[in-house]
């Protein structure tokens, strides 16, 4: 995965939106440089390869030293860039930035696997709006996936559909059932008799809504005295420290947007005259 020229032309447009007007005004622009990325603390990595692109479409020339998914410790050498010090301006702050924010989801996603395992975890499609590319990207750099991509390729039945429903519902399983017979039917619910009532009805997943590791205990129980296989996900209020909890706790898979608020990894640039 890796944005597009056009997308990371708009990133740098955005910053220098004329011309650098310091470098420009100190005359320094084609005097030869180089800068080094490196992680100021253990991080994992995201963003790498368009930063380095970066850097090429500002005019400067790039090498990727930690790719993304590379897990760095303090110190580690991310990128180096070679250039004229107005192209290495020009690309700087935009590069550093998106490494930092990217990685931080990245490194969030990371720790939020290693504390599920070996329960898969799926990050929602609540990412910053405009940003879902490079967000999808760093969730599967921290080695998790995506719950959905948006709302055109899942059947999520949330409550606020079934309001709008005048049919049993093993008849909406079924009609969704013969509508995408490729599809699994996921059905949102908030408590444990929701979730026996849609398991009997023969949804395929039952997405747990804000369930304590307690009720998901006694939801898979319940489903499993009742007969029914739907599987489970956690979803709702999914974090690190809780994680290792609701896997124990019977969860197939774990639903989470924390990662997409977790601060940003830092990353420090150094400038070397050539």
């Amino acid at each position: 995965m890796m944005l597009s020229d056009e997308a990371l032309a708009r990133l740098l447009d955005d910053d220098v939106p004329c011309l650098d007007l310091t470098t420009a005004s100190l005359g320094i622009g084609r005097t030869p440089g180089r800068l080094e990325f490196r992680a100021r603390h253990a991080m994992t990595v995201c963003a790498s390869e368009e930063a380095a692109r970066l850097f090429a479409l500002a005019g400067a020339t790039a090498e990727v030293a930690a790719a993304s998914g590379a897990a760095l410790v303090r110190n580690d050498l991310l990128l180096e860039a070679y250039g004229g010090a107005a192209s290495l301006h020009h690309a700087w702050k935009t590069a550093q930035t998106l490494i930092e924010w990217a990685s931080g989801i990245a490194s969030a996603a990371a720790a939020m696997v290693a504390a599920a395992r070996p329960v898969p975890v799926a990050c929602t499609r609540k990412n910053v709006p405009g940003t879902k590319a490079i967000s999808v990207k760093a969730v599967r750099a921290g080695g998790a996936t995506m719950h959905r991509l948006g709302l055109s390729e899942t059947l999520l039945v949330f409550q606020e559909h079934r309001l709008y429903l005048d049919e049993p519902p093993a008849a909406t399983i079924a009609r969704l059932h013969a509508a995408e017979p490729e599809k699994k039917v996921v059905v949102e619910v908030t408590d444990i008799q929701e979730a026996l009532r849609w398991g009997a009805a023969g949804a395929d997943v039952l997405q747990l809504e804000k369930f304590s590791v307690e009720d998901v205990v006694a939801c898979r129980a319940a489903l499993a005295d009742a007969g029914h296989g739907a599987r489970l996900a956690v979803a709702g209020g999914v974090r690190v420290d809780n994680a290792g909890a609701y896997a124990a706790a019977g969860a197939d898979l774990l639903v989470t947007s924390a990662p997409y608020s977790a601060p940003p990894k830092d990353v420090q640039v150094t400038f070397h005259r050539c």
